[in-house]
């Protein structure tokens, strides 16, 4: 095992995990609970309860519901989250129903937003008159649902790149939802769906939103309507950023804070701009690297051990390319992935939509999408394959069931070794490893068969994966020149679709292709873990000399990071 990577590895988590416990509870003053509690429907949701020093059945402190959105978690709203307890408030953050750790399916019960209202209002230490709501994109449908089933339940809202009327959202007058704040980005990717604006900036013009400020002129950014003590209070507030960039930005952050500060009155009243979110989110990160590089040291240590040591196979001669041939299958196999990845994904709501035996949509849309561009890849492949005579065996897929065996433990072994890592610090601190909407939890106990029945489909697509990724672009040479020209391929076409759609959207416009804002902010996933994938299997692959190890840690990790970061649409047959 490389014990130097291993100690900078192990170095990287504990700093960065620690880092974020002690951001994320304020030097201790901030207690988090990870909560659990049944819905009225008898679903179980789940939360973290951030709990400020002070806020007793004595001295009950105001409350904050933050609901994260579509395909996230309550981890999402970590830096609202921080800000609003760092002031004196008690903030639920919340799972979504099928999101996380609530059960599913997604889109129920008001997407759990009536439950977490109420759950948030039976606690002896929160002020019941001093609620408010806050909720990101799909999270604003949810605490709107909220308001609507308990209108006298809550003081104050904001609405973070959401809307009213919406997908089961009550639709917004002068006088509901009350005392409302919209902060909608100004290059947000979902001004259509949300204000019916084709361009972000136009959405003070539309009448969905004139009508929530009751005014037929254009809504003037920053300026204050109505009367906060009648609760008709209204603000428009348009940050510099897009629709998942709410995230990761003090000023749609700060907006939220002072607005609440200002509704319903902070405990302990600091400058909306005072934050300190940031560094949480820098741990995270950093732990998240750590996490990944572990990979590389924790696999060369299995296979220097006795139990692993059959996966090593007899050395493949070298399978050099020319470099027009190998410009070629670059472009090839950088671009096609890409070329396929909104057309399958669409294909996937049709052809397999969530259901009880594969009822996550989102990860069905993948799945479509990496079976289609794999065979896509195979075909050039077997043309070559078929006039360059090189049996599959020379191409690392030697026929030996023991090795793939035993390349399976393997990477179960290596995944199971992060695995705890991350329950543990989940456990102990409360912290996952993330940066942004990237993040690696611990899968929900309804996750779990969810899993073993994704894990098998991604495998063979990671074997296609790994055989058309080194075959085609040639084996052997330096192995650092194969780990960068490998991952610079798989990850460079979603990093050439991500400009192309952003571009216009940044010069005052729409994405370049404005009918695909969830799969185009899907796709920023794809460049981390594309890479990764890339880094693994060759490195896998240089170490073993097959194919098996390197694609059946692929298949692990990811279906791993899939299925327990996104929604289950269905309740699975099993639930």
């Amino acid at each position: 095992m490389h014990r130097g990577h291993a100690a900078t590895a192990g170095i990287l988590i504990l700093a960065g995990v620690l880092l974020a416990a002690f951001v994320q509870s304020d030097g201790g003053r901030v207690v988090l609970h990870d909560v659990r509690f049944v819905g009225a429907g008898g679903n179980g949701m789940s939360g973290l309860l951030y709990v400020p020093d002070g806020a007793t059945t004595a001295s009950p402190r105001p409350g904050v519901l933050a609901v994260h959105g579509y395909i996230n978690s309550r981890e999402t709203q970590s830096g609202f989250a921080i800000e609003l307890a760092r002031r004196g408030f008690v903030v639920l953050a919340l799972d979504q129903t099928g999101h996380g750790y609530s059960d599913p399916p997604a889109f129920a019960a008001g997407f759990g937003g009536p439950d977490g209202l109420e759950f948030l209002r039976s606690l002896a230490f929160v002020d019941a008159e001093r609620i408010g709501l806050e909720g990101h994109s799909m999270g604003g449908w949810a605490v709107q649902m909220a308001a609507d089933a308990n209108p006298d339940g809550y003081a104050a809202m904001v609405l973070e790149g959401s809307s009213t009327g919406t997908f089961g959202a009550p639709p917004g007058t002068p006088e509901t939802p009350r005392n409302v704040a919209v902060v909608f980005s100004r290059y947000d990717e979902f001004s259509a769906l949300m204000w019916g604006a084709d361009v972000p900036a136009d959405i003070v013009a539309t009448d969905k939103l004139k009508t929530l400020f009751g005014t037929t002129e254009p809504v003037q950014i920053g300026r204050l309507y109505g009367d906060p003590a009648a609760g008709t209070a209204r603000l428009l507030a348009m940050p510099a950023v897009t629709h998942p960039g709410d995230h990761l930005s003090t000023a749609a952050i700060g907006d939220a804070v002072a607005w609440f500060q200002s509704l319903l009155g902070a405990p302990m009243e600091r400058p909306a701009e005072a934050q300190v979110w940031y560094w949480k989110e820098l741990g995270t990160l950093v732990a998240l690297l750590g996490l990944l590089l572990l990979i590389f040291p924790l696999a060369s240590g299995l296979l220097a051990g006795r139990a692993f040591a059959g996966v090593r196979t007899a050395p493949l001669q070298a399978l050099p390319k020319s470099r027009r041939q190998l410009g070629v299958n670059v472009v090839v196999s950088a671009l096609v992935p890409v070329l396929l990845f909104f057309p399958l994904q669409d294909l996937a709501n049709r052809l397999l939509p969530a259901s009880a035996l594969l009822p996550q949509q989102i990860t069905n849309g993948v799945l479509l999408w990496a079976w289609g561009s794999g065979l896509a890849s195979l075909l050039p492949f077997a043309l070559w394959r078929r006039s360059s005579g090189r049996a599959l065996s020379a191409l690392g897929l030697p026929p030996a069931p023991t090795v793939m065996a035993r390349a399976g433990l393997l990477a179960m072994a290596c995944c199971g070794v992060l695995y705890l890592i991350v329950a543990a610090a989940g456990f102990l601190l409360n912290v996952d490893f993330r940066f942004w909407v990237v993040a690696v939890k611990t899968m929900a106990p309804h996750h779990v068969p969810i899993f073993l029945l994704y894990l098998p489909l991604f495998a063979v697509f990671f074997l296609a994966l790994s055989l058309t990724l080194h075959a085609q672009l040639g084996f052997g040479g330096s192995l650092r020149g194969q780990l960068w020209r490998n991952a610079l391929t798989l990850s460079g076409g979603f990093v050439l679709l991500l400009a192309v759609q952003y571009v216009p959207l940044l010069l005052g416009g729409t994405l370049a292709l404005a009918s695909q804002p969830l799969l185009t902010i899907i796709a920023f996933q794809f460049v981390p873990l594309l890479a990764l994938v890339a880094l693994i299997s060759t490195y896998c692959f240089a170490k073993t000399n097959n194919l098996y190890t390197g694609a059946f840690l692929n298949a692990v990790f990811v279906t791993w990071y899939l299925v327990a970061g996104t929604a289950t649409q269905a309740v699975p047959f099993w639930f």
